[in-house]
């Protein structure tokens, strides 16, 4: 599944490792020098004018304009959707049998 975490990016669910504050990254050095390695990488994408969280993905951090409890419940409900059972092919079974009747 796919989660929208705003200015046009779209991530797969399964790539996320964290969902972080924004203001955390400049309370930890370990974290600023992460941001600071990824960026020289390019691997940072997003603005960070009026970003709310930083969403790290195996491959790229994402700087979002949406807050962490929003991303969090996006990804919630994504898992929620992927738990649910998948009736399709017993309705396309009923379908076939009513057509055939």
């Amino acid at each position: 599944m796919f989660i929208h975490i705003g200015n046009d990016n779209v991530i797969r669910s399964q790539d996320v490792v964290a969902i972080i504050d924004y203001n955390l990254i400049s309370s930890s050095t370990i974290m600023e020098e992460m941001m600071k390695n990824a960026g020289k990488e390019k691997k940072v994408v997003g603005p960070t004018v009026d970003a709310k969280s930083v969403m790290i993905t195996k491959e790229i951090i994402y700087y979002s304009t949406l807050s962490v409890s929003t991303l969090k419940k996006r990804a919630s409900m994504i898992s929620t959707i992927s738990k649910l059972d998948d009736f399709s092919d017993e309705i396309k079974e009923e379908e076939t049998e009513a057509e055939e009747a």
